[in-house]
Protein backbone atom coordinates (compact mmCIF):
# COMPACT_ATOMS: atom_id res chain seq x y z
CA UNK A 1 0.00 0.00 0.00
CA UNK A 2 1.37 3.47 -0.85
CA UNK A 3 2.41 5.89 1.87
CA UNK A 4 1.17 9.46 1.83
CA UNK A 5 1.73 12.64 3.74
CA UNK A 6 -1.38 14.35 5.06
CA UNK A 7 -1.13 16.82 2.17
CA UNK A 8 -1.12 13.95 -0.33
CA UNK A 9 -3.96 12.17 1.48
CA UNK A 10 -6.14 15.29 1.36
CA UNK A 11 -5.33 15.77 -2.32
CA UNK A 12 -6.18 12.12 -2.96
CA UNK A 13 -9.55 12.51 -1.21
CA UNK A 14 -10.37 15.52 -3.38
CA UNK A 15 -9.23 13.65 -6.50
CA UNK A 16 -11.40 10.63 -5.67
CA UNK A 17 -14.53 12.68 -5.01
CA UNK A 18 -14.06 14.92 -8.04
CA UNK A 19 -13.78 11.80 -10.22
CA UNK A 20 -16.79 10.04 -8.65
CA UNK A 21 -19.25 12.94 -8.56
CA UNK A 22 -19.55 15.71 -11.16
CA UNK A 23 -21.35 17.84 -8.56
CA UNK A 24 -18.18 18.21 -6.46
CA UNK A 25 -16.40 21.53 -6.95
CA UNK A 26 -13.26 22.77 -5.19
CA UNK A 27 -12.45 26.45 -4.77
CA UNK A 28 -10.75 29.03 -2.59
CA UNK A 29 -7.87 31.48 -2.56
CA UNK A 30 -4.99 30.15 -4.71
CA UNK A 31 -6.36 26.59 -4.81
CA UNK A 32 -6.58 26.44 -8.61
CA UNK A 33 -3.57 27.29 -10.76
CA UNK A 34 -1.17 27.53 -7.81
CA UNK A 35 -2.44 24.38 -6.10
CA UNK A 36 -2.96 25.89 -2.65
CA UNK A 37 -0.53 27.53 -0.26
CA UNK A 38 0.19 24.08 1.24
CA UNK A 39 -0.14 22.32 -2.16
CA UNK A 40 -3.18 20.27 -1.12
CA UNK A 41 -4.91 20.94 -4.46
CA UNK A 42 -1.80 20.76 -6.64
CA UNK A 43 -2.59 19.42 -10.12
CA UNK A 44 -6.36 19.17 -9.64
CA UNK A 45 -7.25 22.16 -11.83
CA UNK A 46 -5.14 20.77 -14.68
CA UNK A 47 -6.93 17.43 -14.34
CA UNK A 48 -10.54 18.59 -13.86
CA UNK A 49 -10.63 22.03 -15.44
CA UNK A 50 -11.28 25.57 -14.29
CA UNK A 51 -15.02 25.03 -13.80
CA UNK A 52 -14.43 22.31 -11.17
CA UNK A 53 -11.31 23.64 -9.40
CA UNK A 54 -10.94 27.40 -9.35
CA UNK A 55 -9.58 30.44 -7.56
CA UNK A 56 -11.67 33.01 -5.72
CA UNK A 57 -11.18 36.62 -4.64
CA UNK A 58 -9.84 37.24 -1.14
CA UNK A 59 -13.28 37.27 0.47
CA UNK A 60 -14.03 34.59 3.04
CA UNK A 61 -17.63 35.72 3.38
CA UNK A 62 -18.03 35.51 -0.37
CA UNK A 63 -16.41 32.07 -0.54
CA UNK A 64 -18.74 30.59 2.07
CA UNK A 65 -21.81 32.44 0.81
CA UNK A 66 -21.23 31.07 -2.69
CA UNK A 67 -20.72 27.58 -1.28
CA UNK A 68 -24.05 27.73 0.55
CA UNK A 69 -25.85 28.71 -2.64
CA UNK A 70 -24.10 25.99 -4.62
CA UNK A 71 -25.07 23.39 -2.03
CA UNK A 72 -28.70 24.51 -1.98
CA UNK A 73 -28.87 24.03 -5.75
CA UNK A 74 -27.42 20.53 -5.74
CA UNK A 75 -23.65 20.87 -5.91
CA UNK A 76 -21.21 19.56 -3.30
CA UNK A 77 -18.79 22.44 -2.80
CA UNK A 78 -15.45 21.98 -1.04
CA UNK A 79 -14.26 25.45 -0.12
CA UNK A 80 -10.89 26.26 1.39
CA UNK A 81 -10.20 29.03 3.88
CA UNK A 82 -6.45 29.55 3.45
CA UNK A 83 -5.85 29.75 7.22
CA UNK A 84 -8.41 29.07 9.95
CA UNK A 85 -7.48 32.46 11.40
CA UNK A 86 -9.19 34.10 8.40
CA UNK A 87 -12.58 32.41 8.80
CA UNK A 88 -14.14 35.02 11.07
CA UNK A 89 -15.46 37.30 8.28
CA UNK A 90 -17.41 34.23 7.06
CA UNK A 91 -18.78 33.28 10.48
CA UNK A 92 -22.20 34.85 9.91
CA UNK A 93 -22.58 32.93 6.64
CA UNK A 94 -21.58 29.69 8.38
CA UNK A 95 -23.86 30.14 11.40
CA UNK A 96 -26.87 31.96 9.99
CA UNK A 97 -26.76 30.36 6.55
CA UNK A 98 -25.12 26.95 6.30
CA UNK A 99 -25.92 25.63 9.77
CA UNK A 100 -29.57 26.76 9.74
CA UNK A 101 -30.60 26.12 6.14
CA UNK A 102 -32.17 22.68 6.68
CA UNK A 103 -34.16 23.91 9.70
CA UNK A 104 -35.23 27.23 8.15
CA UNK A 105 -36.47 25.53 4.98
CA UNK A 106 -38.25 22.69 6.83
CA UNK A 107 -35.94 20.25 5.08
CA UNK A 108 -36.50 21.57 1.56
CA UNK A 109 -32.87 22.69 1.24
CA UNK A 110 -29.57 21.51 2.69
CA UNK A 111 -26.04 22.86 2.64
CA UNK A 112 -23.83 19.85 1.80
CA UNK A 113 -20.63 21.87 1.87
CA UNK A 114 -17.21 21.05 3.29
CA UNK A 115 -15.14 23.94 4.59
CA UNK A 116 -11.44 23.02 4.77
CA UNK A 117 -9.05 25.14 6.78
CA UNK A 118 -5.49 24.64 8.09
CA UNK A 119 -5.31 25.30 11.82
CA UNK A 120 -2.97 25.28 14.80
CA UNK A 121 0.56 26.39 15.51
CA UNK A 122 4.03 24.99 15.62
CA UNK A 123 5.12 26.67 12.38
CA UNK A 124 6.14 30.10 13.72
CA UNK A 125 3.07 31.65 12.18
CA UNK A 126 2.31 34.08 14.98
CA UNK A 127 -1.11 35.22 16.08
CA UNK A 128 -2.71 35.38 12.62
CA UNK A 129 -1.59 31.99 11.27
CA UNK A 130 -1.71 29.70 14.32
CA UNK A 131 -5.19 29.74 15.84
CA UNK A 132 -7.35 26.73 16.69
CA UNK A 133 -10.95 27.96 16.45
CA UNK A 134 -12.76 24.62 16.77
CA UNK A 135 -14.84 25.70 19.78
CA UNK A 136 -16.63 28.46 17.86
CA UNK A 137 -17.97 25.77 15.51
CA UNK A 138 -18.80 22.98 17.97
CA UNK A 139 -21.01 25.54 19.73
CA UNK A 140 -23.25 25.86 16.65
CA UNK A 141 -26.06 23.36 16.15
CA UNK A 142 -26.28 22.21 12.55
CA UNK A 143 -22.53 21.99 11.96
CA UNK A 144 -20.21 19.00 12.05
CA UNK A 145 -16.64 19.66 13.16
CA UNK A 146 -13.79 17.29 12.29
CA UNK A 147 -10.03 17.31 12.92
CA UNK A 148 -7.85 14.38 11.76
CA UNK A 149 -4.44 13.53 13.21
CA UNK A 150 -2.93 11.38 10.43
CA UNK A 151 -3.07 10.76 6.67
CA UNK A 152 -5.29 7.66 6.78
CA UNK A 153 -7.97 9.40 8.81
CA UNK A 154 -7.61 12.65 6.86
CA UNK A 155 -8.52 11.00 3.57
CA UNK A 156 -11.32 8.83 4.95
CA UNK A 157 -12.86 11.64 6.98
CA UNK A 158 -12.63 14.15 4.11
CA UNK A 159 -14.40 11.81 1.69
CA UNK A 160 -17.09 11.18 4.32
CA UNK A 161 -17.43 14.92 4.87
CA UNK A 162 -17.85 15.67 1.16
CA UNK A 163 -20.47 12.92 0.82
CA UNK A 164 -22.36 14.12 3.91
CA UNK A 165 -25.49 16.25 3.45
CA UNK A 166 -24.60 18.45 6.43
CA UNK A 167 -22.12 21.33 6.45
CA UNK A 168 -18.79 20.05 7.75
CA UNK A 169 -15.97 22.15 9.22
CA UNK A 170 -12.83 20.22 8.32
CA UNK A 171 -9.86 21.45 10.35
CA UNK A 172 -6.40 20.37 9.22
CA UNK A 173 -3.51 20.68 11.73
CA UNK A 174 -0.87 22.16 9.46
CA UNK A 175 2.00 21.06 11.73
CA UNK A 176 1.03 17.50 10.74
CA UNK A 177 0.91 18.06 6.98
CA UNK A 178 4.34 16.53 6.37
CA UNK A 179 4.93 14.35 9.41
CA UNK A 180 3.79 13.46 12.95
CA UNK A 181 4.92 16.07 15.48
CA UNK A 182 5.47 15.11 19.12
CA UNK A 183 6.12 18.64 20.36
CA UNK A 184 9.91 18.41 20.41
CA UNK A 185 10.59 21.29 18.05
CA UNK A 186 14.34 21.00 18.56
CA UNK A 187 14.54 17.51 17.06
CA UNK A 188 14.65 16.44 13.40
CA UNK A 189 11.32 16.21 11.58
CA UNK A 190 9.97 12.66 11.30
CA UNK A 191 8.44 11.92 7.87
CA UNK A 192 5.04 10.27 7.54
CA UNK A 193 6.64 7.46 5.55
CA UNK A 194 8.14 6.18 8.80
CA UNK A 195 4.71 5.64 10.38
CA UNK A 196 2.07 2.97 9.53
CA UNK A 197 -0.74 5.55 9.57
CA UNK A 198 0.77 6.94 6.36
CA UNK A 199 -0.38 3.81 4.53
CA UNK A 200 -3.38 5.14 2.62
CA UNK A 201 -5.44 3.28 -0.01
CA UNK A 202 -5.44 5.03 -3.38
CA UNK A 203 -9.16 4.53 -3.99
CA UNK A 204 -12.39 5.36 -2.23
CA UNK A 205 -12.97 4.65 1.47
CA UNK A 206 -14.51 6.54 4.36
CA UNK A 207 -13.95 6.93 8.09
CA UNK A 208 -17.28 7.44 9.90
CA UNK A 209 -17.70 11.07 10.92
CA UNK A 210 -18.96 10.33 14.44
CA UNK A 211 -16.23 7.89 15.44
CA UNK A 212 -13.34 8.32 17.85
CA UNK A 213 -10.32 6.00 17.83
CA UNK A 214 -8.32 4.43 20.64
CA UNK A 215 -4.94 5.71 19.48
CA UNK A 216 -3.04 4.13 22.37
CA UNK A 217 -4.61 1.59 24.75
CA UNK A 218 -3.86 1.96 28.45
CA UNK A 219 -5.18 1.41 31.95
CA UNK A 220 -3.85 4.19 34.19
CA UNK A 221 -5.84 7.14 32.84
CA UNK A 222 -7.64 8.44 29.76
CA UNK A 223 -6.36 11.27 27.58
CA UNK A 224 -9.01 12.94 25.41
CA UNK A 225 -7.42 14.86 22.57
CA UNK A 226 -7.33 15.50 18.82
CA UNK A 227 -5.13 16.82 16.03
CA UNK A 228 -1.48 17.52 16.77
CA UNK A 229 -2.00 16.92 20.48
CA UNK A 230 -2.56 13.21 19.82
CA UNK A 231 1.14 12.90 19.02
CA UNK A 232 2.23 15.18 21.84
CA UNK A 233 0.16 13.12 24.30
CA UNK A 234 1.71 9.89 23.01
CA UNK A 235 5.19 11.34 23.53
CA UNK A 236 4.26 12.48 27.04
CA UNK A 237 2.96 9.03 27.97
CA UNK A 238 6.06 7.35 26.58
CA UNK A 239 8.49 9.73 28.28
CA UNK A 240 6.79 9.59 31.69
CA UNK A 241 6.06 5.86 31.61
CA UNK A 242 2.37 6.50 32.33
CA UNK A 243 0.12 3.80 30.86
CA UNK A 244 -2.31 6.30 29.35
CA UNK A 245 -5.16 5.39 27.04
CA UNK A 246 -5.21 8.07 24.35
CA UNK A 247 -8.53 8.70 22.60
CA UNK A 248 -8.25 10.53 19.28
CA UNK A 249 -11.66 12.16 19.02
CA UNK A 250 -11.39 12.78 15.24
CA UNK A 251 -14.99 14.04 15.13
CA UNK A 252 -15.36 16.80 17.72
CA UNK A 253 -19.07 17.22 17.09
CA UNK A 254 -21.10 15.09 16.93
CA UNK A 255 -18.93 13.39 19.53
CA UNK A 256 -18.41 9.64 19.93
CA UNK A 257 -19.53 9.81 23.54
CA UNK A 258 -19.69 6.03 24.01
CA UNK A 259 -15.96 5.64 23.36
CA UNK A 260 -15.13 8.56 25.67
CA UNK A 261 -17.31 7.34 28.52
CA UNK A 262 -16.25 3.72 28.17
CA UNK A 263 -12.58 4.63 28.45
CA UNK A 264 -12.94 6.99 31.41
CA UNK A 265 -15.08 4.49 33.31
CA UNK A 266 -12.36 1.87 32.84
CA UNK A 267 -9.44 4.06 33.92
CA UNK A 268 -11.12 6.33 36.47
CA UNK A 269 -8.97 9.33 35.53
CA UNK A 270 -9.13 11.85 32.69
CA UNK A 271 -6.76 14.41 31.17
CA UNK A 272 -7.97 16.63 28.32
CA UNK A 273 -5.43 18.13 25.94
CA UNK A 274 -5.94 20.71 23.20
CA UNK A 275 -3.91 23.46 21.61
CA UNK A 276 -6.62 26.14 21.65
CA UNK A 277 -6.98 28.66 24.44
CA UNK A 278 -8.26 27.32 27.75
CA UNK A 279 -11.31 29.41 28.66
CA UNK A 280 -14.44 28.14 26.89
CA UNK A 281 -12.28 25.82 24.80
CA UNK A 282 -13.73 22.50 23.63
CA UNK A 283 -12.01 20.85 26.59
CA UNK A 284 -14.51 22.55 28.91
CA UNK A 285 -17.38 20.76 27.13
CA UNK A 286 -15.49 17.47 27.30
CA UNK A 287 -14.89 17.96 31.04
CA UNK A 288 -18.58 18.64 31.62
CA UNK A 289 -19.61 15.53 29.68
CA UNK A 290 -17.13 13.33 31.54
CA UNK A 291 -18.34 14.68 34.88
CA UNK A 292 -21.99 14.09 33.93
CA UNK A 293 -21.49 10.55 32.67
CA UNK A 294 -18.57 9.26 34.75
CA UNK A 295 -18.85 11.04 38.11
CA UNK A 296 -19.01 7.91 40.25
CA UNK A 297 -16.10 6.33 38.38
CA UNK A 298 -13.66 9.23 38.74
CA UNK A 299 -10.77 8.73 41.15
CA UNK A 300 -9.27 12.20 40.62
CA UNK A 301 -10.30 15.62 39.30
CA UNK A 302 -10.39 16.09 35.53
CA UNK A 303 -7.31 17.97 34.32
CA UNK A 304 -7.01 20.18 31.24
CA UNK A 305 -3.77 21.00 29.39
CA UNK A 306 -4.30 23.74 26.82
CA UNK A 307 -2.92 26.85 25.20
CA UNK A 308 -2.92 29.95 27.35
CA UNK A 309 -5.58 32.66 27.33
CA UNK A 310 -3.47 34.97 25.17
CA UNK A 311 -3.00 35.63 21.47
CA UNK A 312 -0.70 33.03 19.94
CA UNK A 313 2.77 34.52 20.52
CA UNK A 314 5.45 34.44 17.86
CA UNK A 315 8.54 34.90 20.01
CA UNK A 316 7.29 32.57 22.78
CA UNK A 317 5.66 29.92 20.61
CA UNK A 318 6.90 26.95 22.62
CA UNK A 319 5.84 28.47 25.92
CA UNK A 320 2.31 28.65 24.55
CA UNK A 321 2.28 25.32 22.69
CA UNK A 322 1.25 22.47 25.06
CA UNK A 323 4.37 20.34 24.73
CA UNK A 324 5.15 16.88 26.12
CA UNK A 325 6.68 18.27 29.32
CA UNK A 326 3.49 20.11 30.26
CA UNK A 327 1.27 17.18 29.24
CA UNK A 328 3.53 14.71 31.08
CA UNK A 329 3.36 16.77 34.27
CA UNK A 330 -0.43 16.65 34.07
CA UNK A 331 -0.41 12.88 33.61
CA UNK A 332 1.72 12.40 36.74
CA UNK A 333 -0.30 14.92 38.72
CA UNK A 334 -3.53 13.09 37.87
CA UNK A 335 -2.11 9.77 39.03
CA UNK A 336 -0.94 11.28 42.30
CA UNK A 337 -4.25 12.98 43.11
Amino acid sequence: MPTMTMVQAIRSALDVTLARDDNVVVFGEDVGYFGGVFRCTDGLQAKYGTSRVFDTPISEGGIVGAAIGMGAYGLRPVAEIQFADYVYPAYDQIVSGAARLRYRSAGDFTAPLTLRMPCGGGIYGGQTHSQSPEAVFTHVCGLRTVMPSNPYDAKGLLIAAIECDDPVIFLEPKRLYNGPFDGHHDRPVVPWSAHPLSEVPEGHYTVPLESAAVFRPGTALTVLTYGTMVWVSEAAARETGVDAEIIDLRSLWPLDLDTVVGSVKRTGRCVIVHEATRTSGFGAELAALVQEHCFYNLEAPIVRVTGWDTPYPHAQEWAYFPGPARVGAALKRTLEA
